[in-house]
């Protein structure tokens, strides 16, 4: 997630957030081409499919019930508690189904959806929300939260990452409680739950880290700073996002090949999530969201 103001957080590098009219499927805007890989075969590229427009700072992606889209509007600062932020519906070729779906947030991220319920991180709160219609279903107040980023299911918990404090936290029970806090965890940002393990992905190293149910932690990749989504390559190796405008293959054995660099033309690459072949990647400036399929 992208945006994360320095003023909420003394990091050196910036955090993540890190009125569309139709959303155009096949849009006339460019973005910039998937860098050529001189690398082994292994080492996927991306094929754009689509891109929507005239979101207003989408930071974030869930995949609804009905296996829409969803999309977090932030439609300001990070950290501002103005009351714009909203979640729009997208359709899988890019199409706008609801530009309202879920309204009335301050600066809405990262989303996760479990049991029919949508989890928004909201800055110090996540704010709940019927899945299937998106009528609001109230807040759960993170007590010392600076400032919630990035959301998973992993098992039964529902986690979401605080980009200020360094923590993970578990808001799937009666109480928000802390589940890891690290030392190595500066700038968390992107948090994906991968089977027996979870994906954890920071801004101040630019690490990819793999953490296990007891909460062993191993760094399986770093030097992609400020990385904020993280997706599952099908054929193995992952895929991270780098707000600024890059897109990262890292290879199981940790090597990182940079497949796209958009920073040059101002598009951002915020909240990269993998829907098995299919990649969506908010940017939150131009205000599009692209949608690319993965090529190996």
């Amino acid at each position: 997630m992208r945006h994360l103001l320095t003023s909420c957080l003394t990091l050196a590098v910036l955090g993540a957030c890190a009125a569309p009219e139709a959303p155009v499927a096949e849009s006339g805007t460019e973005a910039a081409p998937v860098a050529e890989v001189a690398a082994a075969a292994e080492v996927p590229s991306l094929q754009q499919v689509w891109i929507a427009e005239g979101f207003e700072a989408p930071e974030g992606i869930a995949l609804a019930p009905d296996g829409n889209y969803l999309v977090s509007n932030v439609r300001g600062e990070g950290s501002a508690k103005d009351g714009d932020g909203y979640v729009s519906k997208l359709s899988p070729d890019g199409a706008l189904i609801e530009r309202y779906f879920a309204a009335k947030l301050n600066a809405p991220k990262g989303m996760a959806v479990k049991d029919g319920v949508l989890y928004v991180a909201d800055i110090d709160e996540v704010v709940t929300f019927n899945a299937e219609t998106g009528q609001d279903r109230g807040a759960i107040k993170v007590p010392g939260a600076g400032f919630l980023n990035d959301m998973t299911v992993w098992g039964d918990r529902v986690l979401v990452s605080d980009s200020a404090n360094g923590t993970i936290i578990d808001v799937s029970g009666e109480t928000p409680a802390v589940w890891l806090s690290d030392e190595r965890f500066g700038g968390i940002n992107g948090l994906l739950g991968a089977g027996d393990r979870l994906l954890v992905a920071t801004m101040a190293t630019g690490s990819l880290f793999s953490v296990s149910a007891d909460g062993g932690i191993t760094e399986i990749a770093s030097g992609m700073e400020n990385a904020d989504g993280i997706g599952l390559v099908p054929g193995g190796g992952y895929l991270l996002s780098s707000w600024p405008g890059q897109i990262h293959y890292v290879g199981e054995d940790g090597t990182v090949t940079t497949l796209l660099d958009s920073s040059a033309d101002g598009i951002l690459q915020n909240d990269l999530t993998e829907f098995g072949d299919t990649v969506i990647v908010p940017n939150w400036s131009p205000g599009t969201v692209t949608a690319s399929k993965v090529v190996q």
